[in-house]
C-alpha cells in the first residue's frame, strides 16, 4: 500500500527537506507526498486528491491557519487523520488542536526521526480505520442481503460474522414449513396486474413478518409457495414448537387476509401449510456469486407433500408426527397414516388445533371415532356420521366418513 501524505506549511525550504528525508520510501512506493502552502491551498488539493491518507499541518500560516484547516477537516465526511506542527512554546494552540480532533502533534524545529515515527504510527491508525470501515461495509451489505431470508436479530448476528461458517452446506436437524395458495393460477390469470401486485406484496410481506416474529428463516419464495426453516442457521432447540406456533399464526393471518380481499371483490383462496422435522442438507447453495440459503432432502420433500395433502383432507394445516411429538404442549388430532409419494412407509400426520378448539367436545368425539376406525371397529362409520351431522363444517370428519362409506378400513390412506 502507498500512503499519501499532504504536508501543509509555508516555509519555503520544508518541501526539499521532506523529499530528501523520505526519498527511499518514495522510491520504494511506500509514500507519496503532496505539498500546500496554507489551509486554503490544502483544501483545494484535497478536492483534487481525495485519496490522501493523512495531513501534516503547521499552525501559523497565511490566509487559513492550521487550526481553521483542522476544523474544516473534521467537518468533512471523510475525516483525515491530522498531525499538527507548532513551536515548542505554543502548547495552548497544540491543546486546542488535540481537542479539535488532531491525531498527534510535533514541535518545531522538527526532529525528522520523530516525524518518521509519528507518520508510521498514524499510517497504522489509518489502516486500522480502513479495515474497520471495510468490515462495517461488508456487514451492512451482508445484513441487507440476509434480511431477505432471516429475522432482523438472526440477520444482525450473521452479518456480524461475515467470515463465519454458518452458511456452509451441512447436515442439520430442522423443522420446515411449506405454504401454498389454492386457486393461485386462476387468480394470476384473472386479476389486473396492479391488483395482483398489491395483493401479493401485502401477502408475502405479512407472511414473512410472522415467520420473522418466530425467528424462522425464509428459505424460498417460489410463485405462491413459501418454504420456512427452523433451527437453521442458528440453534433453536424448540424448533418443532416454533414451527407449530408459526403455522397457527400464518393460518390465522392468511384467513383474515383472504376475508379482507374477498370484501374487495377478490377471491384470494386458502393458504395450506405442511410441516415436517428431520435431517436436511442446509446452507448456501448459491456458490460465490449468488446467495441462496435453503435446504434439501427427504425432510423438505415430505413437508411439501404434507402441504399438498391438505387439498384431499380438507384441512389447512397438516404436520408429521415428528413435529407433533417434538412440540411442547401440542394440541391437535390425528389425521391418519399417509402413504406419500417417494416414501415406502406410512407417515402419521396430525392437524394442529388452537387450544380452544382442541378442548371443544367435538374434538373428543373425533378422537373416539378415529380410535374406532384405527381398531377396525364397524362402529367407526356411525360415529363419524354422527359427528358430521352435528358439525357439517368439519371437512376432516367428512373425509373419513366418505372413506368408510367407500369401503376403506383403518387409518392408512393413499392420497394420490
Amino acid at each position: 500500500m502507498t500512503a499519501t501524505i499532504l504536508f501543509v506549511d509555508d516555509e519555503p525550504d520544508l518541501e526539499a527537506l521532506i523529499l530528501q528525508k523520505f526519498r527511499r520510501q518514495i522510491r520504494d512506493g511506500k509514500l507519496a507526498l503532496i505539498f500546500a502552502r496554507d489551509g486554503l491551498e490544502a483544501l483545494e488539493s484535497l478536492e483534487l486528491n481525495p485519496h490522501v491518507d493523512m495531513v501534516v499541518s503547521d499552525i501559523n500560516m497565511p490566509r487559513m491557519d492550521g487550526l481553521s484547516l483542522l476544523a474544516k477537516l473534521q467537518e468533512a465526511e471523510d475525516k483525515k487523520s491530522t498531525i499538527i506542527v507548532s513551536a515548542y512554546g505554543d502548547m495552548s494552540n497544540i491543546r486546542i488542536a488535540m481537542n479539535r480532533g488532531a491525531f498527534d502533534f510535533l514541535t518545531k524545529p522538527i526532529d525528522f526521526a520523530d516525524l518518521e515515527t509519528t507518520i508510521e504510527k498514524t499510517i497504522r491508525h489509518v489502516e486500522m480505520l480502513r479495515e474497520v470501515r471495510r468490515r462495517q461495509m461488508e456487514a451492512e451489505r451482508a445484513y441487507a442481503s440476509l434480511s431477505r431470508f432471516f429475522s432482523p436479530e438472526i440477520a444482525r448476528r450473521l452479518a456480524a460474522d461475515v467470515q463465519g461458517d454458518g452458511m456452509e452446506v451441512h447436515w442439520r436437524d430442522v423443522a420446515t414449513l411449506f405454504t401454498d395458495i389454492t386457486g393461485f393460477t386462476s387468480l394470476v390469470e384473472s386479476a389486473a396486474p396492479q391488483t395482483l401486485g398489491e395483493l401479493l406484496n401485502e401477502y408475502f410481506g405479512g407472511m414473512t413478518e410472522i415467520v420473522f416474529a418466530h425467528e424462522g428463516t425464509v428459505a424460498k419464495i417460489i410463485g405462491d409457495a413459501i418454504q420456512v426453516l427452523f433451527n437453521a442457521p442458528g440453534d433453536q432447540p424448540d424448533y418443532a414448537t416454533r414451527a407449530v406456533a408459526c403455522a397457527h399464526d400464518l393460518d390465522a393471518w392468511a384467513e383474515d387476509f383472504s376475508a379482507r380481499w374477498k370484501a374487495r371483490g377478490v377471491n384470494f383462496g386458502t393458504t395450506r401449510i405442511g410441516a415436517h422435522a428431520g435431517p436436511a442438507l442446509v446452507g448456501n447453495f448459491g456458490g460465490n456469486r449468488f446467495f441462496d440459503y435453503t435446504a434439501y432432502g427427504d425432510t423438505v420433500n415430505t413437508a411439501a407433500r404434507l402441504e399438498a395433502a391438505n387439498k384431499y383432507l380438507g384441512t389447512r394445516i397438516c404436520v408429521s408426527a415428528s413435529v407433533a411429538e417434538g412440540a411442547a404442549n401440542f394440541h391437535g388430532r390425528p389425521v391418519g397414516d399417509l402413504m406419500l409419494r417417494g416414501r415406502s412407509e406410512p407417515l402419521r400426520a396430525f392437524e394442529p388445533l388452537p387450544q380452544a378448539k382442541f378442548e371443544a367436545p367435538a374434538t373428543a368425539q373425533y378422537s373416539e371415532a378415529f380410535a374406532k376406525m384405527e381398531a377396525g371397529d364397524a362402529a367407526a362409520m356411525p360415529a363419524f356420521a354422527a359427528l358430521v351431522g352435528m358439525h357439517a363444517d368439519d371437512p376432516l370428519a367428512g373425509f373419513h366418513l366418505r372413506r368408510l362409506l367407500n369401503g376403506a378400513k383403518g387409518t392408512r390412506m393413499q392420497l394420490e
